[in-house]
């Protein structure tokens, strides 16, 4: 695998350590539609369960430390914002890990290495990896440094936690509706597929796909949320718009 082994150097470098065991990053990027077409590969679901824990506890311990006056119902929605699906797999992406993939042919072809569950999971099994190879001070420190600036979201705000919440609040105040999420599923019972548009302002604004209903909406959420945001920063910085908000929303 000539090509994955220069993927796997790649992220690597890009995750900044240095494997002494090279064959824990594979077994990190090996999904297990790969093991299915390669009967001698194991897959890296055993490293998801234990990177899944290994971020659980550094995130947890860093916000019980460092927000002692928040209440339990707080720490939790904080903890939910940084190390839900969506947020991990947009993580995941950032560092090329759906590139570094290995995926069984019909995985690949449709679109596995953008899927937000096989990214999400595949970040989760790297800190594992990272987690065997280099001890907990690797691992937290990966971790920190790859979901820094969501931590600094929740900082500010632990509420930022639930996309929905968010995305709902801010169409609420420039729009003065509410979003609306239409849902469709594909595959077989066992392996569904969902996708989730919501639409606000008579138009699409965020797509997001998963596999779950919630998942879907989460991520379909938070790229709307992301979009309009934006737009109302540029709003808000142009001197020749003086509320910040689309015109159909503003004018009577």
């Amino acid at each position: 695998m000539p090509e994955a082994g220069q993927e796997f150097e790649l992220l690597a470098e890009r995750v900044g350590h240095a494997f002494n065991d090279p064959e824990l990053l594979q077994l990190a990027l090996s999904h297990r539609s790969w093991c299915a077409e390669h009967s001698d590969a194991a897959s890296n679901e055993r490293l998801e369960l234990l990177g899944d824990a290994v971020l659980g506890h550094c995130v947890a311990a860093h916000l019980y430390r460092s927000y002692p006056d928040w209440a339990e119902g707080d720490l939790a929605q904080a903890r939910s914002a940084i190390v839900n699906a969506a947020s991990l797999a947009e993580v995941a992406r950032h560092y090329g890990i759906g590139k570094a993939l290995l995926l069984g042919i019909g995985e690949d072809r449709s679109g596995g290495r953008e899927k937000i569950s096989l990214l999400s999971d595949a970040f989760e099994a790297l800190l594992g990896a990272i987690y065997l190879d280099g001890g907990m001070e690797a691992a937290s420190r990966f971790a920190f440094e790859a979901l820094s600036e969501r931590i600094e979201e929740v900082a500010v705000d632990p509420s930022v936690g639930d996309p929905k919440t968010r995305l709902q609040e801010l169409v609420v105040r420039v729009y003065g509706d509410s979003p609306c999420y239409t849902l469709t599923d594909s595959g077989p019972d066992h392996g569904k597929c969902f996708l989730a548009e919501v639409s606000f302002g008579d138009a699409v604004r965020g797509k997001g796909q998963g596999t779950s209903k919630k998942q879907a909406e989460q991520a379909a959420a938070t790229q709307a949320w992301r979009g309009l945001e934006s737009s109302e920063k540029r709003d808000h910085s142009s001197p020749s718009i003086t509320q910040g908000k689309p015109e159909h929303a503003g004018t009577a």
